[in-house]
Order: C-alpha cells, then structure tokens, then sequence
C-alpha cells in the first residue's frame, strides 16, 4: 500500500489494482487504504509430505487462472508482488501473458514465491542488500511519508504531550509488535523501579489483550505510560529516544529510517528470519541485539540503562541507525514500475 500511494503522487492517472487472498488482512487494510481489491484463492505450501501438498499442483492452476482473469479484466500491463500466497498465482499469470514482473522483498530470507519469480524477471529489489535473490537490488522497504518523512526532534514535544510524557530525560518506546510480546512486556515491566529510579520514562505499548502490571511510583517519578496499541506511530517515535522490540521487516526499516536506535529481540521461531532483518543495523552500531531467552530484568537494568542514561551514546547510535536506513524505497520502487510498463509500451509500438 505505501508503494501504491507512491506510484499514485508519481503518476496520478496510474489504475491500481490490489490482488489478495480471504487469508490476513487483506480484506479490512487494501479498501480502507482506497485501492479496489480482487480476491483470488490462496495456495500455502505445505512443508511436510501430506494430502495438501499433493492437492497443491491442482489448487495452484485453480489460482493461476483466477489470477489471469483479474489480470485481463483490468488490463494490467504489469504486476508488482512482495510475495506471500497471492504471489505465486499472479507471478505466473503474469509470465504467460507476457507482462513485466517486478519483484520487492522485505525480509531478510526470501520465500518460495520470490525466490521463484527471481527466475522470471530482472525487475528485483531488495530491503537488504544482504538479501540473497537473483538480479537484486537493495532499496529498502516503501514506508509511509509519515515515517519517511518524520523530522523526530520538531515534532518531540507535541508527541510526549500527546501520551503524558515530560519534555526533558529520556524515553524508552517498548513495542512486541502489532501483537505484543510477552517476554519483552514481562522484562521491561519487571525493571520499572529500576528505570524509574534512573530517571528513564517509559512509553510501553502492550498490545491489545495484552495486561503489564507495573508498580504505582511516587507522583515525582518519571512517567511510565503503559498503552495497548497506537495507530500513529509516528508520535511514538518522535517521542522516544530509544525502542526495545522485535525486530520484523517493517519495524527494522522505520526505525532506521527515522534513526530512533533501538535493542532488537528477534522473535526465537521462522528460522531466525528476524534476527537477519536486524544484523544490519547492528553492524552499523546503530542497534543492540539481544536473544529472547536471555531478555529479564537483570539485562536491562545492567545493560539496556547504562545506554538510555548516555546521551552522547544515544545520539551516536541515533547517526548510525539513520545511515542504515532508507527514506525513499516508495519512490524508488513506483518509478522503476512505470519505467518497466513504458519499456513494455514501447516494445508493444
């Protein structure tokens, strides 16, 4: 969606079509966003040997002929995928009508589908250029203007306002995701004293369900704010110093985008994909990196404070985190989809 909005400022007569499955969110956040979207079925791949994986071969031509409808019905004259189980099904459709595939790929260990469609097509960008795909080049991950474009330091005092923070000390964003994390809720609750006492606030995004019981301070304590979910986060952002969270794609790329350093958690399952999409910026020195097991307490009191208490440390990381990141990947993105569709129209002429 943050490239369709790109490709839209860019070209404003563009027809976007967006193509989902029933599966995710794809039928509450593409309508909202303004974008007319076409269902086709999705095609997970199963990973053990079983009765799904033999109906696979069957249930992806149903999916590739749906897709090939959608694409004659709005005269596409090309497809854009970030994978996933649309992917596969579009990607395909596109080659065996001739169209121009362009390839975008956020995470750190590419799936099946991109992995495949880097065969199809020389159109592949990357978040990373640690992304190992055929033909790749590394531009980022599309992020909204309002997080591309955050300019942290003036919009700082309005956004601390905005959640009860005081202007002056710093502040710690604690965030698992859209969906909370457990581990990181229970550890950075469990040294509120300790944060408190070292003049740290806290803005602690629990997630929804998600209950942190943190122990009532004295009045003349730093803030410690505790709130199940944000639908801007371009206000937790410029009110923090510094983010303790997991460490997805699309976390990774706004962070250093807006140059907000942070202490990743990688989430210990899917193959340490996230402990890649963190490695980068790690590397620079614009990021902690810390296992799930080993995050309680005891780590942040003795290793996370000593850098929230640091300013000099803090800004540095904040510089190193920013040269890692990259503001443009939208633009970027939508400019070589209209490079590719003219190329097509000429070739066509």
């Amino acid at each position: 969606m943050n490239f369709a909005d790109a490709l839209r400022r860019l070209e404003p007569t563009a027809e976007i079509t967006a193509l989902g499955t029933v599966r995710g969110l794809d039928t509450t956040l593409i309508p909202a966003r303004g974008y007319p979207l076409e269902l086709i079925p999705p095609v997970p791949l199963p990973r053990t040997l079983s009765r799904a994986l033999l109906r696979t071969p069957g249930r992806l031509h149903h999916s590739v002929l749906a897709a090939a409808a959608v694409l004659d019905r709005v005269r596409a004259e090309v497809v854009v995928g970030f994978g996933g189980y649309v992917a596969m099904p579009a990607y395909l459709a596109a080659r065996k009508q001739g169209l121009p595939i362009v390839i975008h790929e956020a995470n750190a260990r590419p799936g099946v589908a991109n992995r495949l469609a880097a065969r199809m097509t020389t159109h592949v960008f990357t978040a990373s250029p640690n992304v190992r795909l055929a033909h790749a080049t590394a531009i980022g991950i599309p992020l909204r203007p309002a997080i591309a474009g955050l300019d942290r330091p003036a919009l700082r005092d309005a956004a601390r306002q905005r959640f009860g923070l005081r202007p002056g000390g710093p502040v710690l964003m604690v965030t698992g995701g859209s969906q909370g994390a457990k581990a990181i809720n229970a550890a950075v609750s469990g040294a509120a004293s300790a944060l408190r006492a070292n003049g740290v606030q806290v803005l602690h995004i629990t997630g929804p369900g998600h209950v942190v019981e943190v122990p009532d301070g004295d009045p003349a304590d730093p803030p410690y704010v505790v709130i199940p979910y944000v639908d801007q986060m371009q206000y937790a952002y410029a009110a923090a110093d510094f983010a303790i969270c997991r460490s997805g794609a699309m976390t990774c790329a706004e962070l250093a985008a807006v140059g907000l350093p942070a202490a990743y958690v990688p989430l210990p399952l899917r193959g340490g994909e996230q402990r890649l999409n963190a490695e980068p910026v790690v590397a620079t020195g614009g990021a902690l990196l810390v296992d799930d097991a080993d995050l309680d307490p005891a780590w942040i009191e003795t290793t996370l404070i000593p850098v929230l208490t640091d300013p000099e440390r803090i800004a540095a990381m904040s510089g190193r985190a920013s040269a890692a990141g990259a503001a443009d990947a939208d633009v970027v993105l939508a400019r070589h989809v209209l490079t590719a569709v003219a190329e097509r129209r000429g070739f066509a002429s």
